[in-house]
C-alpha cells in the first residue's frame, strides 16, 4: 500500500488513514497508508482510493510565498467505519515511516474523526508544518475552512 501522498486541488489529493475499515487513527500512526480522491493520482504511486462520500468539503489553499499547499474539510466518518469516540491523531513524515507527500519535504496530517473533520498540509519549510501540537487539532494547527 502506498506511503506517498499529493495535493494538486481542491479535487486531487490524498490523505493518510488506517490501512482497514474500522482503524483508530492515532494507534495506527506507524501503520497508516495514503488514500486518494481519485484512483491513479499522479505522484502517489500504490494508493488507495477514499470510499465515496468520505469527503464531504474540501477547501485548497496554495501559499506561493511560502511554497505549501493545503486542504481542509469535513469527512464522513461512517464511510471508513471511524469511531464518533476516536478524537484523532497526527500523521507527519516521521509517522507513519517513510510516508511523503510527493514534491515537498515535509507533511503534516489531522484527522478528527469526533468532529468529522481532516487537515493535511504539504510543505518545503518543515516550520510551516508544525509537527509539535498534535493535540491541538485541524483549526488551531493549521487553520483553514471546515464548512
Amino acid at each position: 500500500m502506498g506511503q506517498t501522498g499529493t495535493i494538486l486541488s481542491q479535487t486531487d489529493f490524498c490523505i493518510f488513514l488506517p490501512p482497514k475499515f474500522g482503524g483508530d487513527i492515532a494507534l495506527n500512526e506507524d501503520r497508516a497508508v495514503a488514500f486518494c480522491t481519485k484512483p491513479n493520482m499522479p505522484g502517489a504511486a500504490n494508493a488507495q482510493v477514499l470510499p465515496a462520500g468520505f469527503i464531504k468539503t474540501a477547501h485548497f489553499v496554495a501559499n506561493t510565498t511560502a511554497n505549501w499547499v493545503q486542504v481542509t474539510g469535513r469527512i464522513d466518518r461512517s464511510k471508513y467505519g471511524l469511531s464518533p469516540k476516536d478524537g484523532g491523531g497526527q500523521y507527519d513524515m516521521r509517522a507513519p515511516v517513510g510516508a511523503l507527500c510527493n514534491g515537498y519535504k515535509s507533511f503534516v496530517q489531522l484527522t478528527e474523526p469526533d468532529a468529522q473533520i481532516y487537515c493535511i498540509r504539504c510543505c518545503q519549510n518543515k516550520t510551516d508544518c508544525p509537527v509539535n501540537k498534535s493535540t491541538h487539532g485541524c483549526v488551531k494547527v493549521l487553520g483553514g475552512s471546515y464548512l
